[in-house]
């Protein structure tokens, strides 16, 4: 792959991991709309590797308590804000991981890689997301994350196996809907970001040990770290953003990209 091809993969999976506008549908989409080659599973990797990097580092208090409280989860001792984190996001997790093996088993997940369903993806769940929004309140913070919590917003992120759904833009609409603040929507659903990023590139990294593709190890080095500075740029926008600013621009973007691919895919036009 070339230096350029690599930069825009890595940046397209960094800028859209964290912000609500799916990195799944744009990954798709770049082969799709620009008859660019696949990049591949060990580019896949690389840049959730880069994302996840870019994330723990934003989120490295509550990461580094989440870490602390592991021993004393795996004990069963939910009794401190660390336990209780990790117990939550461990929960939050099995919806998308049994859902998702189930789809790739199936084949699932192959049929819905379609410009068609990306752009009703990208519609549908933008003015979702809008709804939310605008309804939802601001009576809970993170630190009001309960168990009932977790397990709704778990099957929410699970919806985003759906490509074009965005896996950031489905788990803060449902906090939004749970009277969480913007903020702390958001903060959860980064925090919920790490183990799924985490299960999704082991499912990844087993697929490229099964097919020996270790020939682009230099080139994953690369993206991985222009995906790490992205997705710690596009997380530092977002996160200052928030404090005066909706998730409008957002559901903007998603509606005008949604609509043009529902043209794109219905009338045969690139």
């Amino acid at each position: 792959m070339t230096l350029f091809h690599l930069f825009l993969v890595a940046v397209i999976q960094g800028l859209t991991e964290f912000l609500p506008v799916s990195s799944s549908g744009h990954l798709i989409l770049l082969p799709e709309l620009t008859g660019m080659a696949d990049q591949g599973l060990m580019i896949d990797v690389a840049v959730h590797v880069g994302t996840l990097f870019a994330v723990v580092l934003y989120f490295w208090r509550d990461v580094s308590m989440g870490l602390a409280g592991v021993p004393r989860m795996l004990t069963g001792r939910i009794d401190t804000a660390g336990s209780k984190l990790a117990f939550l996001l461990l929960v939050a997790t099995i919806p998308v991981i049994v859902i998702g093996l189930a789809l790739k088993v199936t084949g699932l997940s192959e049929m819905m890689r379609s410009v068609a369903v990306i752009g009703w993806a990208m519609l549908i769940f933008g003015l979702i997301l809008y709804w939310a929004d605008q309804k939802g309140g601001s009576e809970k913070q993170a630190a009001d994350w309960s168990l009932p919590d977790a397990i709704k917003l778990g099957l929410w992120q699970a919806v985003a196996l759906i490509p074009g759904t965005s896996r950031s833009g489905i788990t803060i609409t449902g906090a939004r809907r749970m009277g969480y603040g913007r903020d702390s929507a958001a903060r959860i659903s980064m925090l919920m970001s790490i183990p799924t990023i985490m299960a999704s590139g082991a499912l990844l990294g087993l697929d490229v040990i099964e097919t020996g593709d270790w020939g682009a190890a230099k080139d994953a080095a690369i993206a991985a770290g222009f995906a790490f500075v992205a997705a710690l740029l596009a997380l530092i926008l977002m996160m200052r953003l928030l404090r005066s600013v909706s998730f409008t621009p957002y559901v903007i973007y998603r509606i005008v990209l949604g609509v043009a691919l529902l043209i794109i895919a219905y009338t045969g036009q690139t």
